[in-house]
């Protein structure tokens, strides 16, 4: 289920694919393989952009979604711009003349840039897909880029230094304990895997979500690193809760490809822990936990190829180090 949810929100959020008849725009029928996911990636990072920006804005227009509805939209193949304009005009009295003027356009421009997917697939239809496997010639991911997956009421988004923030009512000060296994079929339990670490660090990921997929090198440089003072990298795939048999084959296939050999990890979906993945709206989503298991400041989202991201999330390692060294 957790599965099925996130793929169909997914696809409403940030990589819908519509199938109503649009205008069309032209497309360059002579690309290669290569180039025609190169494209995907660009247009995706456009949208990805549109919606790094104005953050408290689309906060609104976020929490205004009805699920229902977005969940209906896909189904339909609704373009996901006419989506958002449809949920703007819902909630339009939330927003000053000046802000409804800005957000309509910033939403009519992911419309025009859905069009534009829709074109590319249709002459292409392997591009996303290709643009996932990294099969692009060169990995083209925003470096703030995240994936939304959900638009729970309890969601709350603001901007800052990194980027995009999320933070979720009635966040833990500490990372749910959980007993499960790592993607090779070894027991993993929390509170020894935290307490063996000065500093661990979390990343939330799935699949299908090109830019988790784009930071996996990234990430296992970052593991070796931490291995060198006495600190560890996980990953927690979510598609790969309660041991699905089928998820845990493609991630391990992704990440072998990606060349990340970093423990990744899975428990039950209604565990405490399965229960605190359910609550995470955006990916990737990065946690950094001490050796007690303490959750370390707030969570980086967005890949942390991302300067920004990047920088923060090495001043909350380097927090949690420091407070170890002086224990």
């Amino acid at each position: 289920m957790k599965k099925f949810l996130m793929t169909v929100l997914t696809l409403v959020l940030v990589c819908s694919l519509t199938l109503a008849s649009t205008a069309w725009a032209e497309v360059d029928t002579t690309m290669t393989a290569e180039e025609a996911a190169a494209k995907y990636l660009e247009l995706k990072d456009q949208e990805n952009a549109i919606l790094a920006e104005n953050a408290a804005l689309w906060e609104k227009v976020f929490l205004a979604m009805d699920k229902d509805k977005a969940m209906i939209s896909v189904a339909t193949g609704e373009n996901y711009g006419k989506f958002l304009l449809d949920t703007i005009e819902s909630a339009k009295d939330q927003f000053t003349e000046d802000e409804l003027t800005l957000i309509t356009g910033e939403a009519e421009k992911i419309q025009t840039i859905e069009d534009d997917v829709e074109a590319l697939l249709a002459v292409y239809p392997n591009a996303k897909q290709d643009a996932i496997d990294g099969n692009t010639g060169t990995m083209s991911v925003p470096a703030d880029a995240s994936m939304v997956v959900s638009t729970d009421s309890s969601m709350e988004v603001s901007a800052d230094a990194a980027g995009v923030t999320v933070t979720m009512d009635d966040t833990a000060e500490k990372f749910p304990a959980f007993e499960g296994m790592d993607l090779d079929g070894n027991a993993v339990n929390s509170s020894e895997l935290f307490a063996a670490n000065a500093v661990t660090v979390v990343n939330f990921w799935f699949t299908t979500c090109s830019p988790c997929v784009g930071e996996l090198s990234e990430l296992d440089a970052m593991n070796k690193e931490l291995a060198e003072k006495g600190g560890a990298l996980i990953g927690i795939n979510a598609f790969t809760l309660d041991g699905d048999a089928d998820a845990i084959a493609e991630a391990k296939a992704v990440l072998e490809k990606k060349g990340a050999t970093y423990q990744n990890v899975y428990f039950a979906s209604d565990s405490e822990a399965g229960l605190f993945t359910e609550n995470i709206f955006a990916y990737p989503t990065t946690y950094v936990v001490d050796r007690n298991g303490n959750l370390v400041g707030d969570p980086i989202v967005g890949a942390i190829t991302g300067e920004n991201q990047a920088k923060a999330l090495q001043e909350l390692i380097d927090q949690a180090l420091a407070a170890d060294i002086a224990k």
